[in-house]
């Protein structure tokens, strides 16, 4: 799952925080990460998975926008090329594109590629959006350190309901939802919700179903994207899961 020297990846986002390309909407992976922030704590659940998780978001929303198509490499394993002058306008999706147009890839060879860089640059997003705000808190009441706070925009619990709606309630999905959710199954965080969503066998066995790519009828024209998203977002969970949870 490494690339090769001379064919390096180059992305996760352009230039400075202020300067980077922005779209309208959120990205897949500014959502994802935005469901992993703990209030709470501060933290991100699923740091030691996080890369491989953000990298299958990104890889996903390709799919969803049919910038990327998925076929079979050599012993059957999922490949996936970028489709010919079609690039995504947002520009951390376009460095992935950019990386996968020069020639097909595994799907595990660019999760490992593209994972690295992309934490900060959609953290930075999420704070100039004002769904993450930075704060300070007193450390040992002697030195201030600067932690993460939820920013008020309601945005996360908004995310938080329509997986709960998938997982709890048994709704068909709209194919970002449904990937968004299997993400987060796949990060093994799952269990860190249960407030929100009861860790029941139930929802662990629809989360299962999202993770294989079974997410119900849809509609017809989604078809082809559906079924590359798919793809992606079960190697991404495959790669993640063979981490160390600890």
């Amino acid at each position: 799952m490494t690339q090769h020297p001379e064919d390096p990846f180059v992305g996760g986002g352009t230039g400075t925080p202020g300067e980077a390309k922005r779209i309208e909407a959120p990205t897949l992976a500014e959502d994802l990460l935005l469901l992993l922030f703990q209030p709470g704590t501060g933290t991100i659940a699923g740091e030691n998975t996080l890369f491989y998780t953000l990298a299958g978001a990104v890889l996903a929303d390709l799919g969803l926008g049919d910038h990327v198509r998925t076929g079979s490499g050599r012993g059957g394993t999922a490949r996936v090329e970028a489709v010919e002058d079609h690039p995504p306008s947002d520009d951390i999706l376009r460095s992935a594109w950019d990386y996968l147009s020069a020639k097909p890839r595994g799907v595990q060879t660019v999760l490992a590629a593209i994972g690295p860089t992309l934490r900060s640059p959609l953290l930075e997003r999420l704070i100039e959006r004002g769904d993450i705000r930075r704060g300070t808190r007193k450390a040992l009441g002697l030195f201030r350190m600067t932690v993460l706070e939820d920013g008020g925009s309601g945005r996360r619990s908004r995310l938080l309901a329509d997986v709960r709606d998938v997982l709890v309630e048994g709704a068909e999905p709209q194919p970002r939802v449904a990937a968004l959710t299997a993400l987060l199954s796949g990060s093994g965080t799952l269990p860190q919700f249960h407030r929100e969503i009861p860790w029941t066998s139930p929802v662990i066995t629809r989360a299962k179903e999202l993770e294989k790519g079974n997410w119900g009828a849809g509609a017809a024209a989604e078809a082809v994207a559906r079924t590359v998203t798919a793809t992606i977002v079960n190697n991404a969970v495959i790669a993640a899961a063979t981490l160390p949870r600890n």
